[in-house]
């Protein structure tokens, strides 16, 4: 591991423990289903122990951000993955197209939306856009085995606007259309919801011509706006 990712884990762990918070983190860990433990930090404490953690410290390296996400990604508790989809998020400019690699590893271990989420709409976002080439395994990931890889291939244009290439996106939702996963569903309808941000027809109009295919919660949350 990185001399900077030492000294940021060491700090971070022990700041964390130090406000750690037992009584809040049993609700914590009861709103996200008892898959994880957590220590019991609100987001604003996690952040504010972040800042201190990061103090004096120089900007990171790819491979700094790598020792840092899979060092966080051991630990037991959620807040140390958490900060890490930060700390990735703020750096996102860093890392080449490889670091797409080290994105799919933490998509794919530890899966749940409060990771999932920033991974994909940030950091996923972030490399394709500075790498077009990765949109290849977008596609890929479309149509992944994995359903939080399928996720991530439908959000990481969330941001995008008027860059977002509608064809692509709306070859993702409708590829998916009949998944039959929640967080599928949900992430096919809030891509299309922000996505009616920008081009309100087209996403009528794909409404409509998939009218048949896309679940009820899917239509409903593309639809909320429009």
């Amino acid at each position: 591991m990185s001399d900077v990712a030492v000294v940021l884990l060491d700090r971070l762990a022990g700041g964390f423990e130090q406000a750690r918070d037992p009584e809040r983190a049993v609700g914590q860990a009861a709103y996200m289903r008892d898959q994880f433990p957590f220590l019991g930090l609100t987001s604003a404490v996690r952040r504010a122990q972040a800042r201190r953690a990061l103090a004096g410290l120089p900007a990171p390296a790819e491979t700094d951000l790598v020792d840092v996400a899979v060092a966080c990604w051991a630990r037991d508790e959620r807040e140390f993955q958490q900060f890490a989809c930060d700390y990735l998020t703020a750096h996102v400019g860093v890392p080449g197209p490889a670091f797409l690699d080290t994105a799919a590893e933490l998509i794919t271990t530890r899966s749940w939306w409060d990771t999932v989420d920033p991974l994909a709409t940030r950091v996923v976002a972030g490399l394709v856009r500075r790498h077009p080439s990765l949109t290849a395994r977008m596609d890929e990931w479309s149509q992944a085995a994995d359903m939080w890889l399928v996720r991530t291939a439908i959000l990481h244009q969330l941001h995008y606007r008027e860059a977002t290439d509608t064809d692509r996106l709306f070859e993702y939702c409708a590829r998916q259309a009949s998944h039959r996963d929640f967080f599928v569903r949900k992430a096919i309808g809030w891509a299309l919801r922000q996505h009616a941000r920008t081009d309100p027809d087209a996403v009528r109009a794909f409404l409509a011509a998939h009218a048949g295919t896309l679940s009820p919660l899917s239509i409903r949350e593309a639809a909320k706006h429009l």
